[in-house]
C-alpha cells in the first residue's frame, strides 16, 4: 500500500507453475471458520474467478453475508439451503426436515462441481451437517473424490471427519480462546452474522 492506503502503481502477479484445485478444511470450535472461506471468495473475486457457496446450514435467519455478496462486483453465488441449526437455539424444524434439504444441497453441489462454470466451491458447514448426519460420510468422501482438478473445493464447520481431513490438501483449525458470548454478549451484526 502506498501512503494514500491504496493499491500501488505497480503490482506483480504470482503465477504457479502448475495450478492445482486444492481441498481446503476449516474446522475448530472457534469462531471465523465461513469467515475465512468468505475471504477465500473475496480474493478470488480479486483473480475473477468464479465462485459458488452452498450453505448446508443457514438459511433460516439473516447473515449479512447474503447481502453483501449482492453488492459486491464479483461472480459469486450464494445458495442458503439450511434450515438452521439443527436441534440447537430452539430450531423448530425435525432432524428428517434437516436431512432432506441437506440431501438437496449435496445435489446442487454434485450439479456446480460437475458444471465446468466454478472455480471456487465453498460447502459452508458441511463437516456440521456430516456430524449431525444430515449427509452421510460416503457422500462427502465421494465429493472429494470427484473434484474435478482445477476446482478449489473448501469445507467449513467443527468436527471434521478424519477421513476429510485425510483427503485435504490444507487444512486449519479455529481455535476459540475467548468468545464475547461467554460472557453473555449477544451476536452482533456484521461480526457473528
Amino acid at each position: 500500500m502506498n501512503s494514500r492506503g491504496t493499491q500501488p502503481d505497480r503490482i506483480d502477479h504470482f503465477e504457479p507453475k502448475e495450478r492445482k484445485g486444492l481441498i481446503v478444511v476449516i474446522t475448530g470450535n472457534g469462531k471465523g471458520k465461513t469467515t475465512s472461506a468468505l475471504g477465500m471468495a473475496v480474493r478470488a473475486c480479486g483473480h475473477r474467478m468464479r465462485v459458488c457457496i452452498i450453505q448446508f446450514m443457514k438459511g433460516d435467519l439473516y447473515s449479512g453475508e447474503w447481502d453483501g455478496i449482492k453488492q459486491m462486483n464479483c461472480a459469486i453465488e450464494l445458495h442458503a439451503t439450511g434450515k438452521g441449526f439443527c436441534g440447537i437455539q430452539g430450531n423448530p424444524y425435525p432432524w428428517t426436515e434437516h436431512r432432506d434439504n441437506a440431501q438437496d444441497a449435496l445435489d446442487l453441489v454434485r450439479d456446480r462441481m460437475v458444471s465446468g462454470t466454478i472455480d471456487l466451491l465453498i460447502l459452508d458447514e458441511i463437516n456440521n451437517a456430516l456430524k449431525l448426519k444430515l449427509v452421510d460420510l460416503e457422500q462427502v468422501l465421494q465429493i472429494l473424490r470427484d473434484k474435478p482438478p482445477g476446482l478449489h473445493l473448501v469445507l467449513t464447520g467443527r468436527d471434521a471427519h478424519p477421513q476429510v481431513i485425510e483427503l485435504a490438501d490444507t487444512v486449519s483449525e479455529v481455535n476459540e480462546i475467548k468468545h464475547a458470548y461467554r460472557a453473555g454478549i449477544e451476536p452482533q451484526p456484521g461480526i457473528d452474522y
